[in-house]
C-alpha cells in the first residue's frame, strides 16, 4: 500500500485455479473485473509473497510440499469464486 496515496497494489489474473490457490495461500480478492459474458479478471491484493506462491503453482516438482494445500479449502475456494462470478457480487 502506499502509505501517501492510501492505494493498494494489485494484481490480476484470469486463471480460476490459480486464483483458488492464491485464496488458500492467503492472498485477499479485492473485486472481479467482467471483460466479457465469459471472461473475467480476479484482483487482488497484492503481497510480497504472490511471487513466491506463483512459483510454487506453475514450477514446484510433483507432490512438493511447498504446493499442498487443504482439498477442502481449495474446493471450498472454487465455489466461492464461481458463486461470485455468477452472482456478480463485485
Amino acid at each position: 500500500m502506499d502509505k501517501h496515496t492510501n492505494i493498494c497494489a494489485t494484481w490480476r489474473t484470469d486463471s480460476l485455479y490459480l486464483s483458488a490457490f492464491l485464496l488458500v495461500k492467503g492472498l485477499s480478492l479485492s473485486t472481479i473485473e467482467r471483460l466479457s459474458n465469459k471472461k473475467s479478471l480476479f484482483v487482488f491484493v497484492d503481497s510480497p509473497n504472490r511471487e513466491t506462491w506463483l512459483d510454487q503453482y506453475n514450477f514446484s516438482p510433483e507432490n512438493s510440499s511447498d504446493c499442498v494445500i487443504d482439498a477442502r479449502k481449495f474446493v471450498s475456494a472454487i465455489k466461492s469464486l464461481k458463486e461470485k462470478l455468477y452472482q456478480n457480487d463485485f
